[in-house]
């Protein structure tokens, strides 16, 4: 896939799941099953959710959690693959 198709491709993609004030551990086993489920997951990090860090650092302890890769973060939302 060319990088301008990849691209695209996650712009298009429609947000899947959304973390609230309940925090990351919330959405870890739901992230987890959307993961095995499809390639790419788009999150978005609600204002309660980034009291415990920004959408940046809450991808990438998501995507640690989860095995697996942070592919964009882009304001309030990331994508992540498996």
């Amino acid at each position: 896939m060319s990088e301008r198709t990849r691209a695209q491709r996650l712009h298009d993609l429609d947000v899947t799941l959304w973390v609230g004030k309940r925090g990351i551990d919330a959405v870890r086993g739901e992230l987890d099953d959307q993961l095995t489920e499809q390639e790419f997951v788009k999150i978005k990090f609600h204002r309660a959710a980034r009291a415990d860090g920004d959408a940046e650092e809450l991808a990438t302890t998501l995507a640690e959690q989860t095995n697996a890769d942070v592919v964009q973060t882009r304001g309030h939302t990331a994508v992540l693959e498996r």
